[in-house]
């Protein structure tokens, strides 16, 4: 017998009514608890304790304004009396209970009415003539609505969660006859099913294939064909018998794991269309050239193995969504319990039991489905994906909490220390030498600071990444859950910042071994070995980065490396929010990108490193990819608009094309002006550039970020928001407004004395990276709240097998 763990109301009224009120004070409000717990996108049909609680308060000071002040000499029981016998607890408790439910029948009376074809719930306050009398009837109207809704809610989203069961049921009964087609391919024929054939199964269940499953067994399929009267082996392939060998003739006629498998002819089998989406760039190919109404199943491993991967995928979310839901029902029932505790305590009356009765008897307090159907779920998974492994199916399936190690946090400050112990050294070395006021700091400048400005833009960037994740902590985002990120290996800002000043030290360290080195007075070469540290540098990071052994946070960096791969690929890969939000992250790296442009000109190139002089702006070959590289991330994220709009028919992602379309122009434009001085590309660059930049900003504040509401609850922002103080948002719309004209400096050309061209470039793509940084909070908030994206309301997997009487896929939007 599965033990409930979530209490019965009943339980939970006396166990709350039995705490003492100054340790209910010192610990979290439960207003503040609930709104901590809630799930986010149902924040608005979970019950709106506060708002009940502000009502219950205004009848508070109303009784408080008409109560008698208290006398002021009051004679207490005396100890002897209380243990004399003269006044009897037990027959005190027994009347006492007696009149709280005479005191019930008087006060309240819930009746259970039907509207439109919906059950709903009405309290009668039948001591309406006493003082106050009018708070009460405001509460207990705001109350019941406040349960219709979330009872109303509950049992929508419990027929929803029935409603997708069945379909994971009829997906498994497929999975499993396509598993025994496929390990055991012929049937009394020499050839194996191809695309054209039925499958010659039917698993079927009493209740359904989520039915009660044992936990035993193999998920492998090894089959035997016996014949239903004789069990001799048969060769029919018309009508065939499956079951697995290591279980008797008796299960045959009883509950097998949940399934019962029929005799049925393949003639009654219908097709069934494989529906995988394509994840490679040679399926999206052939997808788009083929004919999309001719997908058959592949009767093939690799096959089964994607639809193995899918359906994995969809029960491990169903079995989330149903956890949300328990916990939904469990929240909102503790809610009720607390609000009529705290009415019972100011309003002096003894009504909650007979209310929460009424509670505990309606549709959200009784039908607990969803908790046997858990169980259902976590046995089949166990059983078919987890190979009868309890223990490692349960842990797919729960979300793993993650642990604090204490080692980073030590390894933190130690690298904190190191990199400001760098950053003196580096400045008393510049300031005693000199190096900026002669003639070697403008060619350091000019040829090595390039090389590691590179470092000072992943960093900042890292740096910036790091307080995105601790404030979308502190503000509750589920950014693991929205990014897609593997449970419990997802990086949080402790790591993130590790790694970025675990970076810092080797950057600094390189620097100021490179600020060491000394010319040689006689050739005027610098040694070879001490020139190449930046390139060394470089090619340590990125052999670290594609290590495969498991140090520095492996899954992580393949998972940097996988989204990388996919947004040089687009449009060939179907496109996350990961992809593009990636991708986003690049567009404000292309001084980054064209700095690896730079490395390969000065070391194998036009450059001669030994002395520091390089000839790369001359280059033909070198200034065409000086404009390729400058363009790719943007036609990466036009390219991945097109493909959304082809995919999903959104005409806003035409609209983000045509944005991005327009910066790609800007950037070409401001690229030639830089290069060659005109004064027709100067007015073409200012003129794309203005355009740009207003379309580009526009669509930050209003659509990333959906603010500028104009008629919302909160006005010129949105109706939610996460941050209580408003101000933060003008201010991050001004702040995003002032750093997208940046692009001014490389139009107008203008000099600030004592900073160098090359340093007031890298200032400028550090002021981008600052504001992609603030423009990456605001948008994962709007997703947070408002799933702009539209990639989850929670987490849908495309289901794998398509039926051809159901009309439509059988899928959702992941």
């Amino acid at each position: 017998m599965w033990w409930d763990p979530s209490p019965s109301l009943s339980v939970l009224f006396i166990n709350t009514c039995k705490q003492d009120s100054k340790d209910i004070d010192q610990k979290m409000k439960f207003g503040k608890e609930m709104r901590t717990q809630m799930v986010e996108e149902w924040r608005d049909a979970h019950v709106n304790y506060n708002l009940l609680k502000s009502i219950l308060k205004d009848l508070l000071h109303f009784r408080e304004s008409v109560k008698p002040p208290p006398p002021r000499f009051r004679r207490t029981v005396s100890l002897y009396r209380s243990f004399s016998g003269l006044s009897n607890r037990y027959t005190h408790h027994r009347h006492q209970d007696s009149s709280l439910h005479q005191d019930n029948d008087r006060v309240i009376l819930v009746n259970h009415v039907q509207q439109d074809g919906m059950e709903e719930y009405e309290t009668e306050l039948l001591m309406s003539s006493d003082e106050g009398a009018e708070y009460e009837k405001v509460f207990f109207k705001r109350l019941d609505l406040e349960f219709n809704k979330v009872n109303l809610f509950y049992k929508t989203k419990v027929e929803e969660m029935m409603s997708e069961a069945a379909s994971l049921d009829k997906q498994m009964e497929t999975l499993i006859s396509m598993r025994i087609i496929v390990e055991k391919p012929s049937y009394g024929s020499d050839k194996r099913p191809n695309n054209s054939d039925y499958f010659s199964t039917k698993f079927a269940s009493s209740k359904d294939a989520l039915g009660d499953v044992s936990n035993s067994g193999n998920y492998h399929m090894d089959v035997t064909i016996e014949d239903a009267k004789s069990g001799e082996i048969t060769q029919n392939p018309d009508s065939i018998l499956v079951r697995p060998k290591k279980y008797n003739r008796r299960a045959l006629s009883e509950k097998w794991n949940g399934l019962v498998i029929e005799k049925v002819p393949i003639e009654n089998f219908k097709k069934v269309e494989i529906n995988i989406t394509p994840e490679t760039p040679h399926s999206t190919i052939k997808a788009f050239l083929m004919d999309p109404k001719n997908k058959d199943l592949h009767l093939t491993r690799q096959g089964l193995k994607k639809t193995e991967k899918l359906l994995r995928r969809a029960f491990i979310e169903f079995h989330l969504k149903l956890l949300i839901l328990k916990n939904y029902r469990a929240l909102n029932l503790l809610a009720f319990s607390k609000i009529m505790k705290k009415y019972d305590k100011i309003a002096e009356r003894h009504v909650s039991r007979s209310y929460l009765v009424m509670v505990d008897r309606s549709y959200l307090g009784s039908f607990e489905e969803v908790i046997r159907l858990l169980e259902r779920v976590e046995a089949t998974f166990i059983k078919h994906f987890a190979n009868s492994n309890r223990a490692k199916g349960m842990r797919a399936l729960r979300l793993q909490a993650k642990k604090e190690n204490y080692k980073i946090t030590f390894s933190l400050g130690f690298f904190t220390g190191c990199v400001l112990a760098l950053l003196m050294a580096l400045s008393i070395l510049i300031h005693a030498r000199k190096i900026l006021n002669n003639h070697g700091g403008a060619q350091y400048m000019e040829n090595i600071f390039p090389l590691y400005s590179m470092f000072g833009f992943i960093i900042l960037h890292m740096l910036m990444y790091a307080a995105n994740l601790y404030f979308w902590r502190c503000f509750r985002v589920n950014y693991p859950f929205i990014f897609g990120f593997k449970q419990g290996s997802e990086l949080g800002y402790r790591e993130v910042l590790l790694l970025s000043n675990g970076l810092t030290v080797l950057s600094l360290a390189s620097v100021v071994s490179n600020l060491y080195m000394k010319m040689n007075p006689e050739t005027k070469d610098y040694q070879a070995l001490t020139e190449l540290i930046p390139l060394g540098l470089f090619i340590f990071i990125l052999l670290l980065l594609s290590c495969p052994l498991n140090i520095v946070f492996r899954s992580s960096r393949f998972f940097l490396l996988r989204s990388v791969w996919r947004c040089i690929s687009a449009p060939l890969y179907k496109v996350s929010l990961v992809d593009f939000f990636l991708m986003d992250q690049l567009t404000s790296q292309v001084q980054a990108i064209r700095t690896l442009e730079y490395y390969i000109c000065y070391y194998d190139g036009s450059g001669d490193f030994r002395h520091r002089k390089n000839s790369c702006s001359s280059s033909e070959v070198y200034t065409s990819f000086f404009f390729i590289l400058g363009v790719i991330p943007y036609w990466g994220r036009f390219v991945q608009c097109l493909r959304r709009l082809y995919e999903e028919k959104d005409s806003m992602q035409g609209y983000n094309a045509l944005k991005y379309f327009s910066t790609i122009i800007a950037v070409v434009t401001r690229t030639a002006f830089t290069l060659q001085k005109q004064m027709s590309w100067m007015v073409m660059a200012q003129l794309s550039s203005a355009i740009a930049t207003i379309i580009s900003t526009y669509w930050d504040i209003v659509i990333d970020w959906g603010l500028l509401q104009r008629h919302s609850r909160n006005r010129w922002l949105r109706d939610r928001l996460l941050i209580p103080h408003k101000s933060i948002y003008f201010g991050a719309m001004a702040l995003n407004i002032i750093l997208r004209f940046a692009w001014l400096q490389s139009v107008l050309d203008f000099k600030i004395p004592r900073i160098h061209g090359k340093a007031l470039v890298a200032i400028v793509a550090y002021l981008e990276i600052l504001r992609r940084g603030l423009w990456n909070f605001f948008r994962l908030e709007n997703e947070h709240l408002n799933n702009v994206g539209k990639y989850r309301a929670f987490k849908s997997v495309p289901l794998p097998f398509q039926y051809d009487d159901e009309g439509v896929d059988d899928k959702d939007d992941s």
